[in-house]
């Protein structure tokens, strides 16, 4: 494996493509589970969750953390969004939670 480079947040697809470009035997049992993971339980493709979460941050204002959660999650209602925006301690406007839904659904 590479030496790492820099850190960001990267969804779970994401990391299913980084780990997918790795012989796996060349990886670690953690590397491995880690991919075994991320295949299985990743909502969306790589590059569709990579889209998805720089149109979050950059047409939603929100952080590269909480685009990664909603890209994991993938919401598709109001009431599934709330559900865990609530926890950031910010105000979120309804404009903005239906703009991130359509991102989602756009890329889902």
């Amino acid at each position: 494996m590479e030496e790492v480079k820099a850190k960001r947040p990267v969804s779970i697809a994401e990391v299913k493509d980084i780990l997918g470009k790795s012989d796996p035997e060349d990886m670690d049992q953690i590397q491995r589970w880690t991919f075994d993971y991320a295949a299985k339980f990743s909502a969306l493709d790589g590059k569709e969750a990579k889209k998805a979460r720089q149109r979050l941050v950059k047409e939603c204002d929100l952080t590269e953390e909480e685009a990664v959660e909603i890209v994991n999650i993938c919401p598709m209602t109001i009431q599934e969004l709330r559900a865990f925006t609530f926890g950031w301690k910010k105000l979120i406007m309804p404009k903005t939670l239906e703009d991130v839904l359509k991102i989602v659904k756009e890329h889902a």
